[in-house]
C-alpha cells in the first residue's frame, strides 16, 4: 500500500484551508501522483456528498443506529441506503416521481407529506399514494401512459 497526501496552505496568511491522505495499490511516480490525488478528492467529495444527503434529507442516517448487540445498526443502514438508491432510481424513471419532487422541492417536505399522508389513509400500493399527491397538488391527471419513462 502506498500513501500520499495533500495539504493545501493559504498563500497570504498560511493557514491551512486542506489535508487529506490517499492510500492506494498502485505504484506512486512524479507523474502519477496528481492524477491519485485528483482522483482520490474526487472520490472523497461524492461519499461526503451521498453521506449528507443521508444524513442531513430526510434519511436520518446518524439518528439511532447505535443500538442493537450485533448487526441492528448495520440493517438499519443497509435499510437507509436501500432506500436512497430507489429513490434515486426513481428520480431517473418515474415521471410522477420527478414532479412531485420537482414541486415539493426539499426531501424532508417529500417525506414530510408520506409520513402524514399514510399515518392516516391506507393506501393499495405505492402507485396510488404517488397519484393521489399527484392530483392533491394539481399538477394534472396522471396518466398510466406517462408514468414510466421509455
Amino acid at each position: 500500500m502506498n500513501l500520499t497526501e495533500l495539504t493545501i496552505v493559504h498563500e497570504e496568511t498560511g493557514e491551512q484551508l486542506y489535508h487529506n491522505g490517499f492510500a492506494t495499490n498502485l505504484a506512486l511516480t512524479k507523474e502519477n501522483v496528481p492524477s491519485t490525488v485528483a482522483a482520490g478528492r474526487a472520490r472523497w467529495k461524492i461519499e461526503n456528498e451521498n453521506n449528507n444527503v443521508l444524513k442531513n434529507y430526510g434519511y436520518h442516517l446518524e439518528h439511532n443506529f447505535g443500538h442493537g448487540d450485533e448487526y441492528l445498526s448495520m440493517i438499519l443502514v443497509l435499510l437507509n441506503v436501500l432506500a436512497f438508491l430507489f429513490h434515486t432510481v426513481l428520480d431517473l424513471v418515474d415521471e410522477i416521481y420527478q414532479r412531485l419532487r420537482t414541486h415539493l422541492r426539499a426531501r424532508k417536505t417529500f417525506f414530510t407529506d408520506l409520513q402524514a399522508l399514510t399515518r392516516y389513509i391506507h393506501f393499495a400500493g405505492w402507485d396510488q399514494l404517488l397519484n393521489v399527491m399527484y392530483v392533491q397538488l394539481e399538477l394534472d391527471q396522471p396518466a398510466a401512459s406517462r408514468r414510466r419513462k421509455s
